[in-house]
Order: C-alpha cells, then sequence, then structure tokens
C-alpha cells in the first residue's frame, strides 16, 4: 500500500500483519480475506468501504475516520473504535465478533449490529439512539449513562442494563429476555 489515495480499488487475500499503514484514503473500496491483525492503521479515513472475512484484530484506528464502512465476517477483536475520528463517523457490522471492543463516548445513532458476538464491549457514555442489536450476544457488555432510546434489543442476549444509569426509553426488548434490566436486583424471575 504505497499510494496515499484508492479509490474503488479490491484488496484481496492481502496479509499486513503487525504493519504500520498511516495517512491513506480509501474511498469505496473493498478488502476480502485480508489479515490486518495487530497492524497500526491510524489517522487513515475509509469512506463508503466493505471489509469482508477479514481479521482485524488488535489494530489501532486511532484518528482514522469510519464513514460508511460495513463489516460482513470479520473479526474485530479489541479494538478502540473511540479512538476513531467522531465526524461523519458511520459503521455496520454483520456476523462479526467485537469481543473486547471500546465505542465509549462515540455517537452512533441507527447502527445496525446483526448477529455479533459483542462480550465484554464497553458503550459507555456511548448514543446509540434508534440503533439495533439484531441476534447480539451482549454478555458482559457494559452500558452506562448510554443513551438507548428506541433501541432494539428484541433478539439480543446475555446483556445486563441498569435502566437508573441509562437512556432506555421506548427500547425494545423480548419479554423473555426482560430478566437482563433486574440483574442488579439479585431476583430470580420464574
Amino acid at each position: 500500500m504505497e499510494e496515499l489515495i484508492y479509490v474503488h480499488k479490491t484488496f484481496e487475500k492481502l496479509i499486513q500483519i503487525e504493519k504500520t499503514i498511516n495517512h491513506r484514503e480509501f474511498d469505496g473500496c473493498v478488502f476480502q480475506n485480508c489479515d490486518f491483525s495487530s497492524s497500526n492503521f491510524s489517522m487513515n479515513t475509509f469512506i463508503d468501504c466493505e471489509f469482508s472475512n477479514c481479521n482485524l484484530s488488535l489494530i489501532n484506528l486511532k484518528s482514522s475516520s469510519l464513514k460508511g464502512v460495513v463489516f460482513k465476517n470479520c473479526k474485530l477483536l479489541g479494538i478502540e473504535f473511540n479512538h476513531c475520528d467522531d465526524f461523519l463517523f458511520e459503521v455496520i457490522f454483520y456476523d462479526c465478533t467485537l469481543d473486547f471492543a471500546s465505542f465509549a463516548s462515540k455517537k452512533m445513532t441507527k447502527t445496525l449490529f446483526s448477529n455479533c458476538s459483542l462480550k465484554e464491549v464497553s458503550f459507555l457514555n456511548a448514543n446509540l439512539f434508534q440503533s439495533n442489536f439484531d441476534k447480539c450476544n451482549l454478555e458482559g457488555t457494559l452500558f452506562n449513562d448510554t443513551d438507548l432510546r428506541e433501541v432494539s434489543f428484541a433478539t439480543a442476549y446475555n446483556f445486563s442494563i441498569d435502566p437508573e444509569f441509562n437512556k432506555i426509553k421506548k427500547a425494545r426488548f423480548a419479554s423473555e429476555a426482560i430478566a437482563g434490566l433486574l440483574t442488579k436486583y439479585d431476583i430470580k424471575i420464574v
């Protein structure tokens, strides 16, 4: 990746483990079956890009822009999305593993997480207004001072959300998962 700007380029089976790739712009690019794990991708711009079947675990995205980026079947362990540029931050996740990631203080309204593993993820102080956690495992995920208004948890599972410390007005929950809102009371629902 020697060029500074890439437009509508497809990268397939590219292996760049523990590499530094900074100050690049990717517009309308597709990344398929790539491995960028533990690489430094800080200060890059991704506009309308798609990552499919990629390993991006522990990638550094500090000060990078993610504008309209779609992740499909990707491994995104431990990524600190909270260090990404806030301006026009927009992401979508399908069938991804996002365990141990952080979205702390991110404004990400109307974000779709579909069939994802989000174990031990931090949404501390994030704005998730009208987002959707469709068939997502939220085991150990932290929601505190989080805007969850009108968020759909209808098919999400293993979540624990304290309504006293989060905005949950008009959020949607399946009746069988409502116990996730009462965890702190240590009661048994039968």
